[in-house]
Parts: C-alpha cells; sequence; structure tokens
C-alpha cells in the first residue's frame, strides 16, 4: 500500500484534488472532516473543548468563532487544543488503514501535515499550490473571512515556497481544472497505480 499525503496552504484546493483523486479510485481520509465530526454534536471531544476552552460550547454546539479567538495568537492554547484534536485524528486515521488493508494506495488529505511534523509518516507527499492572488482571492471569498484572519492563519502554516521544496508532486490549482485533473492522473500513473473513471 501506498500512502500519500495531500497537503497545502489554506485556499489552495486541497479538497478539490482530493475528489480527483477519490474519483479516480484512491480512497480518502479527509482530516478536517474528521474534526469537524470529533467537535460536532455527540463528537467525542466536544465535552473536552467545552471544559478545556470555558465559553466555546453551548448544549451539543462548538462556537468556531470562539474557539478560533481563544486560540489564534497564542501558542499554549493552539497548543493545548491540539494535544485534543491531534491524537483523536490519528486514530481514526489508523481505523482507516485498517479498513482498507487491501488498497493499493490511499490518499490522507492533512491541511497541518509539515506543521505537525507528520511527512515522515506518508511514503509521498502531494502539495496543492497556486499563485498568492489566486488564494487571497479564494479565501476571502469565505464567509466569514477577513483580512486579519488570513493573515493570523497564514503565519501558523509552513510557507507554500517551503511546502513545494518538501513535496515528490505539485499540483498547481492555479489553472483551470482540467489541468488540474490531468496533472492527478499523471501523478497516479507515475505511482504505477490504475485510473478508474
Amino acid at each position: 500500500m501506498i500512502k500519500i499525503a495531500l497537503t497545502g496552504s489554506i485556499g489552495m484546493g486541497k479538497s478539490t484534488v482530493a475528489r480527483m483523486f477519490e474519483h479516480a479510485g484512491i480512497p480518502v481520509f479527509d482530516a478536517d472532516a474528521v474534526v469537524r465530526e470529533l467537535q460536532g454534536p455527540d463528537g467525542a471531544l466536544l465535552a473536552a473543548i467545552g471544559e478545556r476552552f470555558p465559553g466555546t460550547v453551548e448544549g451539543v454546539t462548538l462556537d468556531r468563532e470562539k474557539l478560533a479567538r481563544a486560540v489564534l495568537g497564542d501558542p499554549d492554547e493552539l497548543a493545548a487544543l491540539e494535544s485534543l484534536i491531534h491524537p483523536a485524528v490519528r486514530d481514526a486515521r489508523q481505523s482507516f488503514i485498517d479498513a482498507r488493508h487491501d488498497a493499493p494506495a490511499l490518499l490522507f488529505e492533512i491541511p497541518l501535515l509539515f506543521e505537525t511534523g507528520g511527512e515522515g509518516e506518508f511514503d509521498k507527499i502531494v502539495v496543492v499550490s497556486a499563485p498568492k492572488e489566486v488564494q487571497r482571492a479564494r479565501v476571502l471569498a469565505r464567509s466569514g473571512m477577513t483580512a486579519t484572519k488570513f493573515e493570523a492563519l497564514l503565519d501558523r502554516q509552513v510557507p507554500d515556497a517551503d511546502k513545494r521544496v518538501r513535496a515528490d508532486f505539485v499540483v498547481d490549482t492555479g489553472a483551470d481544472l482540467s489541468t488540474t485533473e490531468r496533472q492527478v492522473h499523471e501523478i497516479i500513473a507515475c505511482l504505477g497505480l490504475p485510473v478508474r473513471g
């Protein structure tokens, strides 16, 4: 089994590229989706987050904006949140692998791969990248996003140029979708895997 990590900075198109890999027949583990589930109603981490960050949980609902304000810009608080989340995500990832042990390849969408030092757990790393102006326009178009929040998020991420250097493959998402999909298929072929669809 080839374990492929897919990463990239905010707004680079990771989810779009992950769907392309999935459509081509490679099962995808989405770390962000797992985190949303863990933090959602009846999520396994909801109570622990509410206890550690008072005022961020009302009933069975996490106020993501309050949580973001509590941790962004405060390395100690961010580390406390990550110490709750990362072990749970690792457990979910192992369950995903165990359930698909016969697959020739699996793809893991992990936004903060380099930031968490997790690159050594994978056979190949794919970095999704786009020009800065494209990235900025995509992110600022998101609901609730501000330039200040965008800059704060970028500050805690490894720069795009550094990620590109550390990658086995780079997918440029600054062009049209068909160009991006062609790059995905080329990576799959380079790894000696069949492309479905």
